[in-house]
């Protein structure tokens, strides 16, 4: 039986995402794994892109693989959006959420945190 590690835990999390993303038409902007809870920066790409079907898709995927292959729960019942509004920038929300490592004192620098990126840009050229 393979050994499952918290690396190998968000590495099949992260395909499933990835998966579900592109079939429900979202882009992954910012990803960051913490200890207790998952941030997600995702824009719509598509006009019939649905964050109402997204997530619990995510959460289902992601929890089945999780329960198979831990015996444990994943997700809460609930989760919190935020919509960004006109004068917010993408990429200054992506940094926030990048450098929650940093300021929970899991990482010295968001770069080499393992379980956080980007699926749409190289996080080391911010």
């Amino acid at each position: 039986m393979p050994v499952f590690t918290e690396e190998n835990i968000v590495k099949e999390s992260l395909k499933l995402i990835k998966n579900i993303s592109l079939n429900y038409g979202f882009s992954i902007w910012a990803y960051c794994f913490m200890p207790e809870h998952l941030h997600l920066l995702i824009e719509g790409k598509k006009e019939d892109s649905n964050l109402k079907k997204f997530v619990p898709m995510l959460k289902q995927k992601t929890s089945y693989m999780y329960k198979k292959t831990t015996g444990g729960k994943l997700w809460q019942e609930n989760y919190y959006e935020h919509v960004l509004r006109n004068d917010e920038d993408v990429k200054s929300v992506a940094r926030y959420i990048l450098e929650n490592p940093v300021r929970k004192k899991l990482a010295n620098d968001f770069t080499n945190y393992p379980f956080s990126g980007s699926l749409v840009f190289d996080i080391k050229e911010f």
